[in-house]
């Protein structure tokens, strides 16, 4: 519904979108691209300032009891419900802060663009494959998959994109539920064993 009133509202250039107007130069920083690289750089630094922080506080030990067990949390006295608002609410700021800049990179905006399924898709499998036990399981996962999806359009075509992505989710939902850093967790384990 969302989708077909952005489609069809004409103040933000309809289905035929909108171009963006960026400025050539930044003052004390060079070009506009580099000024948005920079703030982009700055906002994942604070999102992995707040992961870190959230995971090591009373409120990353709640999410951790919702994760592995959401009903003996809820036995125990964790406000589960309140929890996951508030994890909604932290998740949905960080994901409004990295796509504000977006169409000033693009210099186009249209509704495609913000419905995008490899948005979506990448979203989920970026922490998927870096794992979602830790802070920096999705920071390995988004290093990993953006330089595989980068070398995947540059050497095959951006057609191939979406299916490294879902082949790749695929295999390490089956192989490796945990991440990369579920495996590298589990090997030192097994090495400490021996």
């Amino acid at each position: 519904m969302l989708q077909t009133l952005v489609v069809n509202w004409d103040f933000v250039g309809g289905s035929s979108g909108a171009y963006v107007v960026r400025p050539e130069n930044f003052p004390l920083l060079g070009s506009y691209t580099q000024y948005l690289f920079g703030l982009m750089l700055l906002l994942a630094v604070f999102s992995i300032i707040v992961a870190r922080t959230i995971e090591r506080s009373r409120l990353g030990y709640g999410f951790a009891a919702i994760r592995d067990d959401e009903m003996a949390a809820e036995a125990s006295g964790v406000p589960t419900l309140r929890l996951k608002l508030v994890a909604t609410v932290v998740s949905g700021a960080l994901m409004g802060m990295a796509g504000a800049p977006f169409p000033y990179y693009i210099g186009y905006l249209q509704p495609q663009s913000a419905f995008g399924l490899e948005y979506a898709v990448n979203s989920i499998a970026m922490p998927m494959i870096g794992g979602t036990m830790s802070w920096i399981g999705p920071l390995v996962g988004s290093v990993l998959l953006g330089t595989l999806q980068q070398v995947a359009t540059v050497t095959i075509s951006s057609a191939a994109n979406l299916l490294l992505v879902g082949l790749l989710l695929i295999g390490f939902v089956i192989v490796a539920p945990n991440g990369i850093v579920g495996l590298v967790q589990e090997y030192l384990h097994k090495r400490r064993r021996k």
